[in-house]
């Protein structure tokens, strides 16, 4: 992944050198397991435990022979140990070290997305607490609908990423397996047993896959990523909002701009929204990765490897990019700057016809039939939308609504308390989820 969409803690879990470390570690726990259970003389495994070492250019060198990366780790491990060495990877097969490093990176991964996740969500309800009662347009189709609160609409991406995390965290629970069963998952070698999987895992803060064959079925790692691609595609919805209440003829949003900050190497009044443009963007890619995710559930027989060369590229893309949107999501939704004065003069633009619903429901508590009321305030309201004049003015000149409805009782379904009467409430039930 581009080290511009990266962040150091999780890319560091991806690397060639974390990768050969949790190799080590998935090997020692294995092999401490097997002295345990007097499988290998006590001895020689304390001896690998102390020797044990490799490095990744001696990996290298082994692997242009061998043309097999575990082959070249373990046979670089072999010479840092000496004799010793002919109880170490004993009775194991590539995939029992490459699944059960895969599930310890994984998990560590998952729990630096859950960490990121936690961030965006206490940034979207300070928001929301802070602007529960701040009126604004609510939007349908594009078009002024009635208001609502930016609260409201905080609280909205509040409970979504909720449900994210519900997911990420059932998805999560799956990824902690691995296996130590040999070639085809029937602990074939008399060094290897169920007990001697429970234990090995154990040592590694893992559980066994029920049923391995020789690797661990790859649609415990897809159900995850279909939730990483959920993410993704919520932390888009978050940017897309941003994108269009920033739009130059809407303007009730900005994203915080710098000091000396540019928008464009022409213009110098541009202020582009350009980090939730960049969110819409990893988005598509995190989206794409999952359907990688899912192609490799279908393998032939106990396994291939046709799964390989897909994870070793979008197993650490799309952890990564997920964590770096979380991080950037959380700071967009902080920086956020709200311009009330445009939020005002929006809220304004049609002259009070958001009010056209509590108009129609005035005149059918007044007994009117729903399709006759409709037809009155509809024709008032579209007379005003084409320049005709001010909505309520039209309303008040109406005779047919004015035949049932006073001027006060015009004008209280012209009040705007009703739009954030329930916000609270609102709001206390999603950040209650």
């Amino acid at each position: 992944m581009l080290k511009r969409y990266s962040r150091e803690k999780m890319a560091s879990l991806w690397t060639l050198e974390a990768q050969y470390a949790s190799w080590l570690r998935v090997e020692l726990a294995v092999l401490r397991a097997q002295a345990e259970l007097g499988l290998v003389p006590e001895a020689e495994a304390r001896e690998i435990e102390a020797r044990a070492s490799w490095t990744p250019e001696r990996i290298a060198e082994i692997e242009a022979e061998v043309n097999h990366d575990v082959v070249a780790f373990v046979t670089n491990v072999e010479e840092s140990v000496g004799p010793a060495a002919r109880f170490l990877h004993f009775g194991l097969t590539s995939s029992d070290v490459l699944d059960t490093s895969l599930a310890l990176r994984m998990t560590e991964s998952a729990a630096l997305v859950r960490e990121g996740l936690e961030g965006l969500l206490a940034a979207l309800k300070e928001r929301a607490v802070e602007h529960r009662d701040t009126l604004v347009i609510g939007r349908s189709h594009g078009i002024h609908a009635e208001p609502t609160t930016l609260g409201v609409k905080f609280a909205s991406f509040y409970a979504e990423f909720v449900r994210r995390r519900k997911g990420l965290d059932g998805a999560a629970e799956g990824l902690g397996v691995g296996k130590v069963a040999g070639p085809v998952g029937n602990y074939s070698s008399g060094s290897l047993s169920p007990d001697l999987e429970r234990r090995a895992l154990a040592l590694l803060g893992l559980s066994p896959c029920p049923v391995s064959s020789q690797i661990v079925p790859r649609d415990i790692h897809a159900a995850y990523f279909q939730q990483l691609a959920l993410l993704a595609s919520s932390v888009e919805r978050l940017a897309v909002e941003v994108r269009h209440l920033a739009r130059t003829e809407v303007g009730e949003v900005t994203e915080a701009f710098g000091k000396g900050q540019k928008g464009s190497s022409a213009m110098p009044h541009k202020r582009n929204p350009i980090l939730s443009e960049n969110l819409t963007g990893l988005a598509r890619m995190v989206r794409a990765y999952a359907a990688a995710a899912l192609e490799d559930v279908v393998l032939w027989h106990e396994r291939d490897i046709s799964h390989s060369s897909v994870e070793r590229a979008a197993f650490p893309d799309a952890l990564v990019l997920c964590d770096f949107m979380l991080a950037r999501a959380a700071s967009l939704v902080r920086g956020l700057v709200v311009n009330r004065e445009r939020i005002a003069r929006n809220l304004e633009l049609t002259g009070g016809l958001y009010n056209s619903q509590e108009l129609l429901l005035a005149l059918c508590r007044k007994g009117l039939p729903r399709t006759d009321a409709y037809r009155l305030v509809q024709r008032e309201a579209l007379r005003s939308a084409d320049g005709g004049g001010g909505f309520r003015e039209l309303v008040l000149a109406s005779p047919g609504i004015r035949e049932l409805l006073t001027e006060e009782e015009i004008e209280e379904a012209f009040r705007p308390g009703r739009f954030s009467r329930w916000a609270g409430e609102i709001i206390a039930r999603a950040l209650a989820g």
